[in-house]
């Protein structure tokens, strides 16, 4: 085949199989797949299932009319955890998992609060992470407060699936209009009510109108939008679902451009139904004409299985170059002794052009367990590679041992090509397990990704870094939701230390963490010597490390007990005359069972790139459902060929990051070295106490204090649980490591050459008057979209929101630009305009670079001329009148005392 032919398939194949990794598809209107599950830490209650039953039926009535007769909810299955009790009508899941569910039912962590949210952090249109429904919310009445819960779903459907963002602003709840009036900030504008403030002091509470702010001219903090709850206008769905009336998408029509919401910021000032006309739903159905209500979903019950899982690991004759085999039997020793979950059921194989079942499964209880396995691991490489010959004994492995295929998984590694991969395919597809694939080294099959992406399976990529593999295998664990389970890494770094020289490094041991905790060395020559110090002056020794007995070159050790909290130190002696590659890796639990440890998850913006498009890398860091921030986030990307790229992470809220403070660290990536695979690796790490917990949630349904109705208002009963006393708590310091996978790259020229692309677009340009002045501040974009520094800038100021064809340009000649990533500040006099009271002034800004290339128009700027009125003394009533007359007589008195 023509080479250029051979990537052009391979291309629309991990295109294909980009797109059917979501198990949720539609299929003649009718959407299919969804998942539903119930974290394990859920007591076991019947109600939650019939009230998600309602919930999605109501939901596929309201979808169906919301998006006029294209969409309804056909199929659902309702996962629940192992710690429910089994039951007949509990089915087997397939590739149904936790993690992998469109719908999570979990506590908030904290006890935050109810409030539905959707996860989503991607560009607009991008689809979401998951919906996260609360026990309480399912079962407790909150119909005043959200709304039918039907509708709740729908408003999170749509952040979900079309990638739509919120209309209303609780940062910013009012703004002032293009026509000087005070508007909330909702969609559409017909939705009336009052604005008033509800303030309580002392167990006193008073509903009063909202002031203005005498420097802003914007209403006081305080105010508050109280809707009218009968209302004639018919949208929106994500400014308030909970209203009767509406049963509709804001058009483009009905649209508001000017409110300061996220769907304008991040859809260029678009309208939802907009957003979701061009998503591939809407392109791929038809209205269902004649049809006045869409048929019933129906439900599936399936109960999580114990975990079964079997490595599947390549011992052909390639695994002997660089040192692959020994590798691979370190990080398949340290997956089977430090990171597997206890109770698992797990098998091995080995496979060259022919394969061996080395053990068949077995359940992990205690450290001997672990010995029968390790001790069967490869030693030696030889023959060819037969991947199918694997998996199908892999899957004989698992059915040997009277477990099903259906939900069990499969970690594939192989170093290898195999022109016969695709002959196995259906029975991968019809098994039901779940293949998660370990390319080593650039000769690995091309195919093989498309096996973990058909049966929902995590996909990796190691090469030239030694301890690539390690990280690998620490990322894949249970899939069941229960984090405390789960093994997290703290560290693994590779070290090329000169002979006879020390190293030095420390690792942080935080409080939510430190139960199983290992400390691993590798050596490439010959072991080094080990000092380990715990915080409290504990010493550990090159004695107390444990050598693997199959000569792999790996010493361990396990802290006993739960390890101190704080800083451990360690160093290492290269004893050896010449250089060698040490590495060092420290794996973890979680403390305690009702504390949920601080973790790190990272992937790539899609699996697939075509050269020049830019990636995205994101990075969330969370300790349970919170969001952490401050945090030193950094991402290493290594190309197939082995170069490296580190790139510092940003949640600052400018540039491809959605939102400011949402522990959404985010950044292009365009610094392509050819075609291939590329490893994605991140570092996290909060030092001096700079990392804090916000207890903010974004993207969730809007809380309603209460209604206006015949002209007085109605309040609603508080959110439960709701903790109003900080936004943000301080988190110890910590560190951690994870795997954020792997993703192909097509059409990159070999040289290495970076694309050229414009500087970033500014998307959090702010504006304000101050005096006679405009004050802007904004996030500096770089040189080729967030790296580097751009050339110049250029502002234009308008008097009209929607007309900047006839702007004024501002004169910037004495501005520089920063650093990409920067604070930038700049203020000028707006002489060319007529400014007065109550004069509104639009303001976008443009970078360009050195390449000529001009970045898109910033987010429009309101600046406000607002002068507060001279006090009215007669409009003070007669409290002046007594103040006056209380003067004039102590004048008086005091006159006569003197006379």
């Amino acid at each position: 085949m023509v080479p250029a032919l051979k990537v052009l398939l391979l291309f629309t194949l991990h295109l294909l199989w980009d797109v059917k990794s979501s198990r949720v598809h539609l299929n003649n209107n009718g959407y299919e797949g969804v998942v539903i599950a119930i974290n394990p830490s859920v007591p076991e209650d019947e109600r939650l299932i019939q009230s998600i039953k309602e919930m999605v039926t109501q939901a596929s009535t309201y979808l169906f009319e919301a998006s006029k007769g294209r969409f309804y909810f056909r199929n659902v299955s309702i996962l629940v955890p192992m710690t429910w009790k089994s039951k007949s009508e509990y089915l087997m899941p397939k590739q149904e998992t936790y993690d992998k569910a469109d719908v999570i039912v979990a506590e908030p962590h904290l006890k935050y609060g109810d409030d539905p949210y959707t996860l989503q952090y991607g560009q607009c249109g991008d689809r979401g992470q998951y919906i996260h429904f609360t026990p309480n919310f399912l079962l407790t009445d909150n119909l005043p407060i959200y709304g039918p819960r039907g509708r709740v779903f729908v408003h999170e459907w749509a952040h979900l699936r079309w990638g739509v963002f919120e209309e209303y602003n609780t940062d910013r709840p009012f703004y002032m209009s293009t026509k000087n009036r005070m508007e909330a900030t909702r969609c559409s504008i017909g939705i009336t009510g009052k604005n008033m403030v509800h303030d309580c002091q002392r167990g006193s509470c008073v509903i009063r109108p909202c002031r203005r702010d005498s420097r802003t001219g914007l209403y006081e903090p305080k105010c508050t939008f109280f809707p009218d709850k009968f209302q004639t206008a018919w949208d929106s769905i994500m400014f308030m679902q909970n209203l009767s009336s509406v049963v509709e998408f804001c058009t483009e029509k009905t649209h508001n451009t000017q409110a300061p919401n996220l769907q304008n910021k991040m859809c260029d000032h678009r309208s939802t139904w907009d957003i979701i006309k061009k998503s591939a739903d809407f392109q791929n159905a038809s209205p269902m004409i004649g049809i006045e209500a869409p048929p019933p979903p129906t439900f599936s019950l399936l109960r999580s299985k114990q975990r079964v899982v079997c490595l599947v690991l390549d011992k052909s004759r390639s695994m002997s170059a660089e040192d692959r085999l020994i590798r691979m039997t370190q990080a398949a020793e340290l997956y089977l002794t430090q990171i597997v979950e206890k109770n698992s059921m797990v098998g091995l194989v080995t496979f060259d052009s022919v394969a061996k079942i080395q053990n068949y499964l077995i359940k992990i209880t205690d450290s001997s367990d672990y010995a029968r396995i390790t001790a069967n691991l490869p030693q030696e490489a030889s023959g060819g590679t037969s991947i199918c010959r694997g998996l199908e004994a892999g899957f004989q492995t698992i059915t040997s041992s009277d477990q099903s295929t259906s939900g069990s998984e499969i970690i594939l590694l192989t170093d290898g090509e195999d022109d016969k991969i695709r002959s196995c395919f259906e029975q991968v597809r019809n098994s039901g397990a779940i293949i998660h694939t370990i390319a080593l080294g650039p000769s690995a099959a091309q195919e093989l990704e498309t096996l973990s992406s058909m049966t929902g399976g995590l996909r990796f990529y190691a090469n030239k870094d030694v301890s690539g593999l390690i990280d690998v295998f620490s990322r894949i664990s249970a899939m069941s939701g229960s984090i405390l389970q789960q093994a997290l890494q703290l560290e693994s770094k590779t070290l090329n230390i000169t002979g006879r020289k020390w190293i030095n490094g420390t690792v942080q041991v935080d409080s939510t963490i430190g139960n199983d905790t290992f400390f691993v060395v590798t050596w490439t020559v010959q072991k080094p010597k080990i000092i380990l110090q715990d915080p409290k002056g504990k010493k550990y020794i090159t004695s107390d490390f444990k050598d693997n007995e199959l000569n792999i070159r790996s010493a361990r050790l396990q802290i006993p007990g739960i390890a101190e909290t704080g800083t451990w130190t360690y160093s290492l002696l290269n004893k050896d005359a010449n250089s060698q590659l040490l590495t060092v890796t420290v794996t973890t639990r979680a403390r305690s069972p009702t504390t949920p440890p601080v973790t790190a998850m990272a992937h790539m913006s899609q699996n697939t790139a075509q050269y020049p498009s830019p990636m995205i890398v994101y990075a969330r860091v969370s300790q349970g459902f919170l969001p952490v921030l401050g945090a030193n986030v950094t991402a290493v990307i290594e190309a197939e060929r082995g170069r490296q790229v580190s790139l510092e992470l940003w949640d600052n809220g400018a540039g491809v990051d959605t939102v400011k403070n949402d522990g959404i660290y985010t950044r292009y990536f365009t610094d392509y070295n050819g075609n291939g695979r590329y490893s994605l690796k991140v570092r996290v790490q909060a030092r001096k106490k700079t990392a804090r917990l916000s207890l903010r949630q974004q993207n969730n349904a809007l809380y309603i204090p209460g209604y206006v109705e015949d002209g007085k208002i109605i309040l609603n009963p508080p959110r439960s649980g709701i903790q109003e006393t900080a936004a943000e708590v301080t988190v110890d310091n910590f560190c951690r490591v994870a795997s954020g996978g792997s993703f192909t790259v097509f059409g990159a020229p070999p040289d290495g050459n970076r694309a050229k692309h414009p500087p970033n677009k500014v998307t959090d340009l702010e504006a304000v008057f101050i005096e006679d002045h405009i004050h802007l501040t904004w996030t500096a974009p770089g040189r080729v979209l967030d790296t580097g520094r751009a050339h110049r800038y250029i502002i234009r100021m308008s008097l009209d929101f929607q007309d900047f064809n006839n702007h004024t340009l501002v004169n910037t000649s004495g501005l520089i630009p920063k650093e990409a990533g920067s604070k930038e500040t700049f203020k000028f006099k707006p002489e060319t305009l007529e400014i007065r009271n109550g004069t509104n002034v639009y303001i976008v800004l443009l970078a360009d670079n050195v390449d000529g290339l001009t970045s898109d128009i910033s987010n429009i700027a309101q600046a406000v001329k607002f002068i507060p009125p001279e006090p009215d003394i007669s409009a003070m009533g007669p409290n002046i009148s007594a103040i006056c007359l209380t003067v004039w007589g102590l004048t008086v008195i005091f006159n006569y005392i003197l006379n």
